[in-house]
């Protein structure tokens, strides 16, 4: 994966709206000290480099009744269905990560489930069905942080 040099006002421009995704270009043009037309062309650079991913409201899962979170380490029966399994993966509701990994799982997943009965349901009916020789399900009682990454000058550090 290539890394992209980012300019001084590219990083300010990051830091801007990685702190409120919702600030108005124009403030974030004053602040800058250039043109609303140029923090335009700055993002859609950003966008076009995938720096930046898109932009969402994030939706608390507990607030619409998922109280449970789980992170779930699944071994494979048969590695070379991988791709079929995480397509499968993606088609799950609940399912709202999947990670490649090293060490003692094929893949690792996040889920949400409205409580743990209902976790119980789709791990019994919608994971094992893919395939899975064994899985290993670590329930989280609350997240202590979530952060973005800081923008930071790699050359300075």
């Amino acid at each position: 994966m290539a890394q992209h040099i980012l300019d001084s006002l590219d990083k300010k421009i990051l830091r801007m709206i990685a702190e409120d995704a919702r600030v108005p270009f124009l403030e974030v043009a004053r602040e800058c000290k250039v043109s609303g037309a140029a923090i335009h062309q700055r993002i859609q650079k950003l966008y076009n480099l995938g720096v930046l991913k898109g932009s969402k409201f994030l939706i608390d899962p507990e607030k619409i009744g998922y109280e449970t979170c789980a992170y779930i380490g699944l071994n494979l029966k048969d590695p070379s269905s991988f791709d079929a399994v995480v397509e499968a993966l993606r088609n799950i509701p609940e399912v709202v990560e999947c990670h490649y990994t090293t060490g003692d799982y094929d893949m690792f997943i996040k889920i949400y489930a409205h409580n743990n009965h209902h976790l119980l349901t789709v791990i019994h009916d919608q994971l094992q069905p893919l395939g899975l020789s064994r899985s290993e399900t670590i329930i989280s009682f609350g997240s202590a942080f979530n952060k973005q990454l800081p923008i930071v000058d790699f050359e300075k550090a």
